[in-house]
């Protein structure tokens, strides 16, 4: 399930903070809209709900930052930009990440230990 496009509501059945985690493990892209409407657009990588103030911290589109907003600034957080981990599993990165490793060891002319593979090599 992908969290993409979701624009959720802050009410008695969602909070904030669920929002906000929700945003820090997203991969993409997501919209802040503060208190005073502004909309802010950028990738949440770091939040802190249990600051004396609570906080997130992302980057804007263009890779600017880091800039900090404060929990009681944010109305909602838009999951605007595309999910880049959606449909990706754990298993297919392994299994992708292992085969690059076969390939690198591959082109180096090493055996499966890393050693040389010809007669009397390490």
């Amino acid at each position: 399930m992908s969290l993409e496009g979701w624009v959720p509501q802050i009410n008695d059945y969602t909070s904030l903070r669920e929002v906000v985690d929700y945003a820090f493990d997203y991969r993409g892209n997501t919209t802040i809209v503060t208190r005073d409407g502004r909309e802010l657009v950028g990738y949440i990588f770091n939040r802190d709900a249990d600051a004396p103030e609570p906080f997130v911290q992302f980057f804007d589109e263009q890779g600017e930052g880091p800039f900090t907003l404060a929990f009681a600034d944010i109305a909602t957080i838009k999951f605007t930009g595309k999910d880049t981990a959606a449909g990706n599993s754990w298993k297919a990165w392994v299994e992708r990440k292992e085969k690059e490793k076969a390939l690198k060891a591959a082109a180096a002319g090493a055996g499966p230990l890393g050693r040389d593979p010809r007669p009397g090599g390490g």
